[in-house]
């Protein structure tokens, strides 16, 4: 047996089984006559003598069954149907109003479910119980079982088990596997010799070999031919991989990135926009109003131009939509619905400086979480104010644009947005299917021209998410956002 590759913890674990006779060694066996704390270094140890068949290896896998949150609960003040039960043993006529009265809707809804199956009848509204006797002893079996735990599953009642198990909380399982190992004849005939301790090395720096001592040092050897574990290295979820690539390509295009608060005011956020107050998206469903602030102040300036393009549409030549403007609801703040709110800030503290930006952030609105919403989502956005700006050169960007994320089959057609005049919206190719993937236009008079701003406005803008899922082969938005490592790691790298 020269040149023995063993660990110094194998090494010690093998020479105390050959100096003591245990037919078997259990985990707390070794830790103790090897002089361990630490049950990783025994079971290490053990798994490196297995694999040189120097021990042989016993697994016993238990599952015990033990009280869970609801469970703790029930022992401190009582089972459910138990406490019912106790009720209507005190009440002189126990009817469904009295219990709903005397306990919690969550608690009399199921609880008279259980009472049911206890044998317990309704008749015209009054509790009878039919076998009391059989209650009693059923209750009380029910008690001793929780009482009794932790078990081990093979020694408790099939019947009840399965009882417990269909209430949620009740009970939970927690699975074992009890380790131990037994030296075997070729583990005895190792020299004893060969197992003394010694400083093992098993890599090679630049102090050691400075000096002459790795001459006389043991070094570790290492068996090249056995399969190694494919290192797991940190990578950008793909959300913000996506992310990354977007905003690569927009500063390519000589754009500059956005970024602002995400609390603003429905005159910022809505009227600025030339939606009106009326609109369905201004309405408790669509938007997160906010209590704290409950609102923003805003000059009276800037509200009385947005009034007069809502009334009657000020000097733009339009007719506004009519109705009465309340500044009460332009200050309400919120969280914002889409970023082109800091976008039309943005121009309006710059009237007169011909721009390109873009940002890519988080928007809220209160929608149903399903498969394709969520209440907070990614808006792609992209702007450009100059001189001569026109929808060719819009069409020409979006084609651009699209093209440098990988879809370089683009078109455009025909749509409303309240905000811009004329409004398209943009479908690419993917997989042989025109996929409507976002929205564009130019800014109407009634939002640039409160503002003072003189030039052209073209703007688009998409949702991330939906982005994600068509590169990634999604169906459900919410796979996003589930922390699951494995799909993480099969994603591609975008």
């Amino acid at each position: 047996m020269d040149g023995l590759n063993l660990l110094n913890p194998e090494r010690r674990m093998l020479l105390k089984m050959q100096q003591i006779d245990h037919p078997s060694w259990s985990l707390e066996q070794v830790l103790e006559t090897c002089s361990w704390t630490d049950q990783a270094v025994a079971v290490g140890a053990g798994h490196g003598l297995e694999n040189h068949g120097f021990v042989k290896l016993s697994e016993v896998v238990t599952t015990d069954i033990q009280l869970d949150s609801e469970g703790e609960k029930a022992m401190h003040s009582g089972l459910l149907e138990q406490r019912l039960w106790n009720w209507m043993k005190t009440v002189s006529e126990p009817s469904m109003k009295a219990l709903q009265s005397e306990f919690e809707r969550h608690e009399a809804g199921p609880g008279v479910g259980l009472l049911k199956q206890l044998g317990v009848a309704i008749d015209g509204g009054i509790l009878v119980a039919n076998d009391a006797s059989m209650i009693e002893d059923t209750l009380k079996k029910r008690s001793d079982f929780l009482s009794s735990l932790p078990l081990e599953m093979s020694e408790l009642d099939d019947d009840l088990l399965n009882h417990f198990r269909q209430r949620k909380g009740l009970v939970s399982s927690l699975e074992q596997t009890v380790r131990s190992w037994s030296i075997t004849p070729v583990g005895e005939s190792v020299d004893p010799e060969l197992l003394k301790e010694s400083v093992v090395i098993s890599e090679l720096t630049p102090e050691l070999l400075q000096t002459d001592e790795w001459k006389e040092a043991e070094f570790r050897a290492f068996d090249v031919t056995l399969e190694s574990a494919t290192p797991r290295r940190g990578r950008s979820h793909p959300m913000q991989a996506l992310i990354e690539r977007i905003r690569s390509v927009f500063l390519e295009m000589g754009f500059s990135e956005l970024v602002d608060d995400y609390v603003q005011t429905a005159g910022w956020n809505m009227d600025a926009l030339f939606i009106p107050q009326d609109h369905p998206a201004r309405e408790m469903q669509d938007t997160f109003y906010l209590t704290e602030p409950l609102k923003m102040d805003l000059s009276e300036d800037l509200m009385s131009k947005w009034k007069s393009i809502h009334e009657d549409g000020g000097d733009t030549g339009s007719t506004g939509w009519g109705g009465s403007f309340s500044f009460d609801t332009a200050q309400r703040s919120l969280l914002r619905t889409h970023t082109t709110v800091n976008t039309i800030q943005y121009l309006a503290k710059h009237p007169k400086e011909a721009c390109r930006v873009f940002s890519v952030d988080r928007v809220f609105r209160k929608e149903a979480i399903d498969r394709t919403h969520l209440p907070e989502f990614h808006q792609i956005e992209g702007i450009i104010m100059e001189e001569g700006a026109n929808l060719q050169m819009l069409v020409t960007t979006l084609k651009t644009f699209y093209a440098k994320m990988g879809y370089p089959e683009v078109r455009v057609r025909p749509a409303y947005f309240p905000y811009t005049e004329p409004s398209l919206e943009i479908e690419v190719k993917w997989h042989g299917k025109w996929l409507e993937l976002g929205g564009a236009g130019i800014f109407r008079p009634e939002v640039t021209e409160p503002l003072g701003i003189q030039s052209p406005v073209l703007a688009w803008g998409m949702g991330l998410e939906r982005l994600a899922m068509l590169v990634l082969g999604l169906d459900d938005i919410r796979q996003l956002y589930i922390s699951d490592l494995e799909w993480l790691r099969m994603q591609p790298l975008l």
